[in-house]
């Protein structure tokens, strides 16, 4: 069974930096490409980053591009955001996915269970 279990999350002032974690269990089956989204309170999902097992290629929404950074630590399974020059905007619930390339949340097939991020101003 394919989990994916987010950390890191927490409240930071604007201008600060955070680091999310996303480990995976089951990576076999999850797909080639691993993801964030975020969602604010009553606001959609929306795409955040993603990053290739494979070759590493990454891509970034206009958002948090240059703030934002994912990575990938294949040996461990696990997927990471460093998030910097944080703004109040940013304050959400950050899940990590699995799935195919696209930055729609129906091309993600696995989730996780979502960690909060809070940016006071």
């Amino acid at each position: 069974q394919v989990q994916l279990v987010e950390s890191g999350g927490g409240l930071e002032q604007a201008g600060g930096s955070l680091r999310l974690s996303c480990a995976v269990s089951g990576r076999g089956a999850i797909g080639p490409v691993m993801a964030w989204f975020r969602q604010a309170p009553g606001k959609e999902r929306d795409f955040v980053a993603s990053i290739a097992w494979s070759g590493g290629n990454t891509y970034y929404s206009d958002s948090v591009k240059g703030r934002f950074f994912i990575s990938r630590d294949n040996a461990k399974s696990t997927v990471y955001l460093q998030m910097n020059s944080l703004k109040p905007e940013d304050t959400a619930v950050y899940y990590c996915a699995a799935g195919r390339w696209g930055t729609a949340v129906g091309q993600y097939t696995y989730w996780g269970q979502g960690t909060q991020v809070t940016v006071s101003s």
